[in-house]
């Protein structure tokens, strides 16, 4: 496998002495941030390892059935690690895996072992729908990852089997349980708040963190290109409005943000042992902090989850590039970063080009 994944040297075993991924990136390297053309710090990159699911989500499925991609097109585990050792040397710390379903990938445990491993990878961090996660939490905790995000829009196990098709909330309930146990933390909820379907559970959710130390986050409902509920427009539901809704519950503190770009505006409830966070990437864009790029399942970078554009990085890996020409092509994704998608709550004819699943999103 030569350069793309191996174990800590002796040579570079202070890094954990240093005081952050970028002083060792300039020990290392001679160099130190990914910044794009908006001086905003490049750092973190989502990576779709397939696009299967074992659950179908009326919202994230597809008209017309998922298309789902060859083997043949799909990266492996060493050519994932080698990009993700090019996306290090550019300026990428932080990692999250991603699918369709990351769980379903075989080896998905040992391809974390092998990432967390890499020299210069602060942070190895994983979101799934939980289904399998009790089974899985362990593992993925002793391979190094750090915590897990659980997509959950629903405690109602008859609504949970009409929105994923699946009657397998207690599945995915036991799962979370299991993060909490073996130190995955803090598990982060994942809520899409769609009106008229769940919006009623609102602030069953946020008192869950009076509970639990989770992280729950309500997230508004993006346009895809599936919705089997109806249209986006009327089951579109503002963070404001959902504000308002947790509210009910108890009087919300705004989380000072400690050094974070990340999409949720984090709150806590009196007396919460958790923390309520509201992400609103139509209503209040997260555009100008954005830090991230994306690895779709079959080898492309996506600047922005709404844009269509796509830059091939499997085409010159397969055809032999080394590290540093994997960390340029990194660098120039960074310099086509969009300062901001224009994507509306009122133009749902607009998709992400192709099935989320694949995207990483």
């Amino acid at each position: 496998m030569g350069a793309a994944f191996q174990p800590r040297s002796k040579e570079f075993n202070d890094f954990n002495a240093l005081k952050n991924a970028d002083d060792w990136r300039q020990k290392r390297y001679g160099m130190t941030k990914l910044v794009d053309r908006f001086s905003r710090k490049i750092d973190y990159l989502r990576i779709s390892i397939t696009d299967h699911c074992n659950l179908n989500c009326l919202y994230c499925a597809p008209f017309g059935g998922r298309r789902k991609l060859t083997h043949p097109a799909i990266l492996s585990h060493e050519e994932i690690v080698r990009i993700v050792n090019g996306a290090v040397l550019a300026g990428i710390s932080k990692v999250r895996i991603t699918g369709g379903e990351p769980l379903m990938r075989r080896g998905v445990v040992e391809l974390c072992r092998m990432l967390s491993a890499l020299e210069g990878l602060e942070s190895l961090t994983l979101t799934t729908n939980g289904v399998r996660l009790q089974e899985f939490a362990p593992q993925l905790h002793d391979a190094g990852v750090k915590r897990v995000n659980v997509s959950l829009d629903t405690l109602r196990p008859e609504r949970f089997r009409k929105i994923t098709g699946y009657d397998l909330l207690s599945q995915v309930l036991a799962g979370i349980s299991m993060a909490e146990e073996v130190g995955l933390r803090p598990v982060k909820i994942n809520t899409v708040v769609m009106r008229g379907i769940n919006d009623d559970e609102i602030e069953n959710f946020a008192r869950l963190t009076l509970k639990k130390p989770y992280h729950v986050r309500f997230i508004e409902l993006m346009p895809t290109n599936g919705c089997g509920f109806g249209d986006h427009e009327s089951l579109f539901m503002p963070v404001e409005e959902i504000v308002r809704v947790v509210k009910r519950v108890g009087e919300l503190s705004l989380e000072p943000a400690v050094d974070s770009p990340g999409p949720a505006r984090l709150c806590s409830l009196p007396g919460g042992f958790g923390r309520v966070g509201f992400i609103a990437p139509l209503s209040h864009h997260f555009c100008g902090s954005c830090n991230r790029l994306r690895l779709t399942a079959d080898g492309n970078l996506r600047t922005c989850l709404f844009s269509e554009k796509e830059i091939d990085i499997k085409g010159p890996l397969r055809a032999g590039a080394s590290i540093e020409k994997l960390a340029d092509i990194f660098r120039l994704a960074a310099t086509r970063k969009p300062h901001g998608h224009r994507l509306k709550c009122t133009e749902v004819e607009k998709t992400f080009g192709r099935d989320m699943q694949a995207i990483g999103g």
